[in-house]
Formats: structure tokens, sequence, C-alpha cells
């Protein structure tokens, strides 16, 4: 049973009993494009989101045939100046970082098109499950515009040679090539697209929570450290990670060829 705690708006919420959040993008007839108020909703679900520690999995969705557009471009159109641009690509930047912090994994469901900064927010998505009809493409620079922020992200999934690709050409990728160079996990066909997704979730509720929080801090911190610090923060997490009682209860009943008692 699902609990719709955001029934209207640009932002749809629901939750069930298992702690399963979805966030769907509710923009249909603009492709979801990333407008100042979408943008308000998710940092503001997502910060709110960050401080329950009842929630355990994050699924972020989209309403209509796009996942997401990117950029609302008529919006940033329509008064064009410095601050302003500097404002709005700060504000999608904190959002796409308050992903990154949330301490459960999130996980993108990916219909239709993802472009410029829906593709980025693909990439910033601990994990990626698409539709065999998705595509994916960074379209920017077909206007002028190098996707500067999205490139953060994008080079950070995909091989340097690939992102570059992407980034200078504007060219679309199919969904068995975006799983190929690493953007996605898994292309399904459109109809397997829900049961995919709740196959990871599923595995990912069976184990601790806090192994998995502390798992998702650490990895993507020692991503950004050399391999010398990688190391010295992943064996002090491991250590504390270790004394967890679901950890020491764990170990325990590997021992005693028993299922865990989560």
């Amino acid at each position: 049973m699902k609990d719709a705690t955001l029934p209207t708006g640009v932002l749809l919420q629901t939750r069930d009993a298992r702690g399963v959040v979805t966030l769907a993008l509710n923009r249909p007839q603009a492709f979801n494009a990333l407008n100042e108020a979408l943008l308000a909703a998710l940092q503001e679900a997502l910060d709110r989101l960050a401080a329950d520690d009842t929630v355990r999995v994050v699924v972020l969705a989209a309403q209509g045939k796009a996942f997401c557009a990117g950029h609302d471009l008529k919006e940033m159109r329509a008064a064009p100046s410095l601050a302003y641009y500097e404002k709005l690509f700060g504000q999608c930047s904190q959002m796409m970082l308050a992903i990154r912090r949330l301490p459960v994994p999130v996980i993108a469901r990916v219909q239709g098109m993802a472009t410029a900064a829906g593709c980025q927010l693909v990439a910033m998505c601990d994990l990626a499950v698409a539709a065999d009809s998705a595509r994916f493409a960074t379209s920017g620079v077909n206007y002028g515009l190098f996707c500067a922020t999205p490139a953060v992200a994008l080079s950070r999934n995909l091989g340097r040679k690939a992102a570059f690709e992407m980034l200078v050409t504007g060219d679309f990728i199919t969904a068995q090539q975006a799983q190929a160079q690493g953007l996605i996990n898994r292309a399904v066909p459109d109809d397997q697209l829900d049961a995919e997704v709740e196959q990871l979730i599923h595995s990912m509720l069976a184990k601790p929570r806090v192994a998995l929080a502390m798992g998702k801090a650490l990895f993507y911190r020692q991503l950004e450290a050399g391999v010398e610090a990688a190391y010295a923060d992943a064996q002090q997490t491991m250590a504390c990670n270790m004394m967890d009682p679901a950890a020491l209860e764990g170990v325990q009943a590997f021992i005693e060829k028993r299922p865990p008692r989560f």
C-alpha cells in the first residue's frame, strides 16, 4: 500500500510500507524539464528524506513519455543575466549533490529521453535502470552551450573518451550503449522496467540500512581521493562497520550457517 505524500505539483512522491520512496518528475507536457520550481521541489524532498531514518531506498522516476529534457530553456531565456545563470546552475548543482549525499541508494528509473541535465540526473543517481527505448544525450552543444555541469557527472560514470564524445557531439546513445559505457546498470524491455527496478530494491532491502549508508558515503569519498588516502578511509569505515550490531550478527550467522536476523 502506497501513501501519496505529495499528491500534486511538479513533483509527485509516494512511499510504501517498506520505506521505498518514489519521487516522480511531473511536468510531462514539458518533457519534465528542470525549471526552478521542480529544482526547488526536488531539493526540499531530498533534504527531508535525508533526515528520515525510516527511508530505505529512493526511486527517481518521471511521468509521461520522457524522463527529463534537461533545463527549461524557455525559462532560462526569459531574463538572461550572469547573476541569474550563476544562481540557477548553483541551485541545480546543490540538488544533484543532495542525491549523492542521501544516505540510502537512489535508483533512476528511465523511460524515453534523458538529455543534458536530465542525463546528468541519471549519472548522479547511484543506480540506473532504463527501458530499451530510452535515449541519452548531452545535447546542449547543439545549441551553442557546452554541457559543463553534466560533464562532471558524466565523466565520473563513463570512460573519458566516451564521455567527451557525448559532450562534443551532442549525439544520442541508446540504452544498450549507455549500459555498455557505464551510464546505467541495466537496459530492459519497456514492459519489464518496473520489475527490474523492483528486483534491485528487493536485493537492497535485504541488507542492513547502516551498512548501505556507510558504504555509499565511503564509496564516493574514496573515488575522489588518492589510493593511499582511499585505503586509510576504507579501513576505518570497515572497522566501524564491523562494530555495528548488524555486521556482528551477520558474521555470526555466517559462522553458524544460518540466515542473519537483521
